[in-house]
Formats: structure tokens, C-alpha cells, sequence
């Protein structure tokens, strides 16, 4: 297991917002997770870290948004999201954490200032969109693979349709559980699963799972006008921090 202090000072807050974020409150939160436990550790280290803990989040999750999820959206955001996770494996090596930071920042802030500068002249509702679904659910599912950041690109799609958040948060916690599920071969093919990145997952466990139950107790506390402003601003901090890393300021 990890013993330096400056890991799990980044780790535990890490993954409790990660947490907060899959019980349904905060949106794309959890896409620093990775960054920030990378202040201390390798990333892809990070990512293997974060991995198990994930899978066991993502139970908890499903418990409590089990049968929400909109099933006309999975048949296709499923598979376009595996294949983005087949993409991720085989340009993992390639890839360095410093361009997907940046990419990833300027979708999220770009999403939320063009959103912000056209809300009053767009619907209320915006129809699903197959191909744009596709897209995203591929960026994602690649996102996702490489720094479990893939809640950036599903937002793009998936905020406009004006879900109810019950549905929302039940969809995307079907689509990342598959998304994890799927890792498992990849990373271990990939040599990323050491007994000290194993012990070090199973001790933030309790602390993941204390973040979702936190999350679902705020999500249903809050009305659904103000979800969505706070799921905007969180993926507005989101990017912003993304990009500040990237660029290494």
C-alpha cells in the first residue's frame, strides 16, 4: 500500500468527490479525481488506483438509481462507449495526460459559455440526436479509459435533453458502471494492476461509497431548476481546473 502522506492528502478528498458526483450531485465533479491524485503518483498509477474503487461505487449507485435509466438512449450510447474504451486501450501508451487535460477543459468550458450565451433564444428541450449521442458517448467511453474523465463529454449530450435528474443520473450511472466493468481486462493487459495499487484501492473504498451515499442525500434535497445551474457551474470549475493543468500554470 501507498504510505506518503502527500498521496492520500489528494486521494481521499479525490475520491470522495468522485463519490458525491456518482450518487448524482455535482455532475461532472469527479473528472478532476484523477489529476488530483496525480499531484502525488504517476496518472496512469492513479487510474489503476482509482479503478476498483469505482466498480464498488458504481453498485451503490445502481442501487439507488436502478430501473431510471432512459433504455431508447443506452442502445446506442453503450456501444459507441465500448468502442471509445477499445480506442483508449490501444493508444494508452501514446497519449499523455497533459493534451487530454486540455482537450477535456475546452469541451466542458466551451459546452457551458456557448449554453450560457444562447439559453434564452434555445427550447427548453432539446430532441435526442443519434449521430451527436454516438459521438459523445465515444469521446466519453476513451475519456474514461485513460483518466475516468468521461463525465464531461456525456454532459455535452445529455444536458440539453432536458432529462428529469433521477433519469439523468440513473443513465450515466448505467453507462460509466459498463464503462468501468469493461477496464478490467484492458488495464490488466496493460500491467496496471500491482498488489500495491490493489491494497491502496481497497482502503479508499469505504471512503468512495461514504461519497455516494453523500451524493444521493443531496441530489434528492435539490430542486431540479438549481440541479442543473450547479451541474453547469461544476463542470464550468471542472474545465477551468482541467485547462490550468494543462497548460501548467
Amino acid at each position: 500500500m501507498i504510505v506518503d502522506p502527500l498521496f492520500w492528502l489528494a486521494a481521499i478528498p479525490g475520491v470522495l468527490v468522485f463519490g458525491i458526483a456518482k450518487g448524482g450531485f455535482g455532475g461532472g465533479l469527479g473528472i478532476v479525481t484523477v489529476p488530483l491524485m496525480a499531484l502525488a503518483i504517476p496518472p496512469a498509477q492513479a487510474a489503476a488506483i482509482l479503478l476498483p474503487t469505482l466498480l464498488v461505487m458504481d453498485l451503490g449507485t445502481l442501487w439507488a438509481y436502478w430501473g431510471r435509466w432512459d433504455r431508447a438512449l443506452m442502445r446506442f450510447l453503450l456501444p459507441a462507449g465500448l468502442a471509445g474504451t477499445a480506442i483508449g486501450t490501444l493508444t494508452f501508451r501514446l497519449l499523455t495526460v497533459t493534451h487530454l487535460k486540455l482537450v477535456l477543459g475546452a469541451i466542458a468550458i466551451g459546452f457551458v459559455l456557448h449554453r450560457a450565451a444562447l439559453w434564452r433564444s434555445l427550447p427548453r428541450m432539446v430532441a435526442p440526436s443519434k449521430p451527436k449521442g454516438v459521438f459523445w458517448a465515444t469521446i466519453s467511453g476513451f475519456t474514461s479509459f485513460i483518466a475516468h474523465a468521461g463525465g464531461a463529454p456525456m454532459s455535452v449530450y445529455l444536458l440539453p435533453l432536458r432529462l428529469a435528474p433521477a433519469v439523468m443520473v440513473g443513465t450515466t450511472s448505467v453507462f460509466f458502471a459498463a464503462m468501468n466493468w469493461s477496464k478490467l481486462l484492458p488495464y490488466w493487459w496493460l500491467g496496471l494492476f500491482s498488489a500495491q495499487n490493489l491494497a491502496t484501492s481497497a482502503a479508499l473504498v469505504p471512503v468512495g461509497v461514504a461519497g455516494v451515499g453523500l451524493g444521493v442525500w443531496l441530489h434528492r434535497r435539490v430542486r431540479e431548476a438549481l440541479f442543473y445551474r450547479l451541474v453547469y457551474a461544476f463542470l464550468l470549475l471542472t474545465g477551468l481546473k482541467l485547462l490550468y493543468d494543462g497548460l501548467g500554470l
